[in-house]
C-alpha cells in the first residue's frame, strides 16, 4: 500500500457523530465510481484513481474535517484474520498507568516528560521504563489499584472492537510495556485470550523502584505477537495490531494490518491505518 504507483482502489472515510456530509464532502474530491455507505458514520469510495497527490489531498482535508482517510487494496473481512494484538496504554485504554502511578508519587510531571520521549522514540524503551520506576520507589502499592478504580478507561470504541473480534473467531493478544498489574485485571474483564507485560517488583506492600524479569521492549513484543501466531498456526500477516508509540513498531511492522490509534506521528506514517477520531472499532468499518 505504501508505494502503491497510480491504480484503482478503495477508500473508507468514518467519522464520529452527524459527519455524513462531510464524509461526502471528501468523497466527491475523489472522483469514485461509486459510493458505498457503510453505516451513518462511514462510506467506501470505490474505484478511485489512486496517485500520492491525491491522496495528500484527501489526508489533509480529511484531517480538518475531523475524518479518518485509509486507503485499501479490495474488500477485506475481518474472519481473513485470526489474532488482534494490542497494545495497552494509549491503546486498549485511555491513560499511560506509569504517569497515573507516578501522580500518586507527585513526580507525574518528571515521568511523564520520559514517556513522550520514549513514545516518541527518542529514548531507548528498557532504559526510560527503568528510570521511570526507579522514581517510584518506596509507594505504596495500593496506588496500583487506585490507577485501576480511579483512572483507567477504556478506549473509545474497545468493547465493540473486542466483541466483534470475538464473533469472527479471532484470538486477543494485550502485549504491554506496562504492567500485570493491570493486564491481569483487564484479561479477565474482556475476556482476552493471551497477554504480557512487566512485573513491578512488590516487597512488604512497597513498589521497591525495580522491574522483574526481561523488560517488554519493541523487540519482545513483536516476537510475543510471531509467538502467538505460530501457536495459534497462522502466519503474522493474518493478525491486526494496534498501537501509539514508537515501542509498537516492530510488532505492527510484521502485521497484515496494522493500526496507529491516537498515535504519535512516527507510528502513522509507518501504519498501513491511522485512525485518529474514530474509536478503536473503527476497523470494523474497514473489513467487511
Amino acid at each position: 500500500m505504501k508505494n502503491a504507483n497510480d491504480h484503482t482502489m478503495n477508500l473508507v472515510l468514518q467519522g464520529l457523530g452527524n459527519c455524513m456530509a462531510r464524509l461526502e464532502r471528501i468523497a466527491a474530491l475523489t472522483a469514485p465510481q461509486r459510493i458505498v455507505r457503510i453505516s451513518d458514520n462511514a462510506i467506501r469510495c470505490e474505484g478511485i484513481t489512486y496517485s500520492v497527490a491525491l491522496r495528500q489531498t484527501i489526508e489533509v482535508a480529511a484531517h480538518a474535517a475531523q475524518l479518518d482517510a485509509t486507503y485499501m487494496m479490495g474488500v477485506h473481512k475481518l474472519d481473513e484474520y485470526k489474532l488482534v494484538a494490542m497494545d495497552m496504554d494509549s491503546t486498549l485504554i485511555t491513560i499511560e498507568c506509569i504517569d497515573e502511578i507516578a501522580d500518586m508519587q507527585g513526580l507525574k510531571p518528571q515521568v511523564s516528560e520520559i514517556t513522550e520521549a520514549a513514545m516518541r522514540g527518542e529514548l531507548d524503551f528498557a532504559a526510560s521504563l527503568r528510570k521511570r520506576v526507579a522514581l517510584l520507589k518506596g509507594l505504596d502499592a495500593s496506588a496500583l489499584e487506585r490507577v485501576y478504580d480511579e483512572r483507567l478507561q477504556l478506549s473509545p470504541g474497545a468493547e465493540n472492537m473486542l466483541a466483534a473480534v470475538k464473533r469472527a473467531g479471532l484470538k486477543t493478544l494485550l502485549v504491554s510495556g506496562g504492567f500485570t498489574f493491570f493486564t491481569a485485571r483487564l484479561k479477565e474483564r474482556l475476556g482476552l485470550d493471551y497477554t504480557l507485560a512487566n512485573e513491578l517488583e512488590i516487597i512488604d506492600g512497597k513498589l521497591t523502584g525495580q522491574v522483574l524479569g526481561e523488560i517488554v521492549d519493541a523487540e519482545v513484543k513483536k516476537r510475543t505477537v510471531e509467538h502467538c501466531c505460530a501457536s495459534l498456526g497462522v502466519g503474522t500477516s493474518e493478525a491486526i495490531v494496534m498501537g501509539d508509540g514508537a515501542n509498537d513498531l516492530k510488532m505492527m511492522s510484521v502485521a497484515g494490518m496494522s493500526v496507529a490509534f491516537r498515535a504519535k506521528p512516527v507510528v502513522r506514517e509507518q501504519a498501513s491505518v491511522a485512525l485518529n477520531f474514530v474509536g478503536l472499532d473503527g476497523i470494523l468499518n474497514l473489513l467487511a
